[in-house]
């Protein structure tokens, strides 16, 4: 199989081209992986450095809102694993049209491309945000979209993109949408990796509110697990949810962040709440459990105490990002 990346730079993206590369995924043993990445402020080759020498990997740099160059790379390969986002809610409330210019017209362009070129399998990967704000209960993949911010609008969108290429262009694609995640190489402007970094550094981090926003947090791996199995088996015009099962507010991830750094409450600064922000996101992933045995396989206590290490001990990777996060 011959795999197109887009946004394979970034942290989810570059996490599935290394885990593929590794022979990591079963039925993609072997595939060779083109990666698509414009380089924005988030995107970082030293992501893909791991794999940089591989035979099977190949990185260009390029847009995915450039038709000719989407032209040349689609008919080099058979399948497209579709990452290329702008993600950052803060930025998307500040200025939101990078955000319809990249997630909406971005995936348009890219979706045309798929067409002329005949594509034999398009999985677009989006998130829990579409969905809102749940008080109680989990969303299932049925569930109405109400996006809340700008960059879960821009994501809805994309998604009914999707939906309607395979309606009308008979596209073989899925969708797949993912709860917070976290793990290695997350660019230090996400609340994890802020917080990490900063309290490994004995700098204050910022709570927004109450702290008592619910999230369900997802191991990247584990991410880019389900991902694969629906890139191998899942259905044409099927959406997945995926799904880690561990939900904690946000306060509750600070105290453990804290006790996990050697930290106390006295670093925590709690700041005026964000804009539109959701209350709580929770994804019911029994489909994709069911039709294609998907489940979690890191522990969530594991997971976190074996990324606040990889921070400790790859400060030569976050450092010179904090610059660019703080913009």
């Amino acid at each position: 199989m011959k795999i197109l990346v887009t946004g394979g730079a970034g942290f989810i993206g570059s996490n599935f081209v290394r885990r593929a590369i590794e022979n990591a995924f079963p039925r993609l043993e072997g595939a060779t992986v083109v990666v698509l990445d414009a380089l924005t402020y988030s995107g970082n080759l030293a992501n893909l450095a791991p794999v940089a020498e591989s035979p099977r990997f190949r990185f260009v740099h390029g847009d995915i809102g450039d038709a000719a160059l989407l032209e040349q790379l689609l008919a080099e390969v058979d399948t497209v694993v579709h990452f290329a986002a702008e993600t950052h809610v803060d930025r998307s409330v500040r200025d939101a049209s990078i955000f319809v210019e990249t997630n909406v017209l971005g995936t348009q362009r890219l979706l045309d491309a798929a067409v002329r070129s005949g594509l034999s399998r398009f999985v677009h990967v989006s998130t829990d945000e579409v969905y809102g704000s749940i008080a109680e209960g989990s969303w299932t993949e049925s569930q109405l979209l109400e996006p809340n911010s700008p960059y879960a609008a821009s994501k809805a969108g994309s998604d009914l993109l999707v939906r309607s290429y395979v309606k009308t262009h008979g596209l073989n694609a899925s969708i797949t949408r993912c709860s917070n995640n976290y793990g290695p190489y997350h660019f230090p402007e996400k609340m994890i990796p802020l917080f990490v970094t900063n309290l490994i550094d004995g700098r204050h981090v910022p709570l927004y509110g109450d702290g008592r926003n619910v999230r369900d947090w997802l191991h990247v791996d584990d991410h880019c697990q389900g991902i694969a199995l629906v890139l191998t088996g899942g259905a044409s015009g099927e959406i997945y949810n995926i799904g880690g099962g561990t939900e904690l507010t946000n306060r509750e991830l600070t105290e453990l962040l804290l006790e996990t750094t050697g930290r106390d409450w006295s670093y925590v600064d709690e700041v005026e709440d964000r804009l539109g922000h959701d209350l709580r996101y929770s994804l019911d992933s029994s489909r994709i459990s069911a039709d294609l045995g998907y489940r979690p396989r890191v522990q969530f206590e594991q997971g976190i105490a074996e990324t606040v290490q990889w921070y400790r001990d790859n400060r030569d990777w976050w450092e010179p990002l904090r610059h660019r996060a703080a913009l």
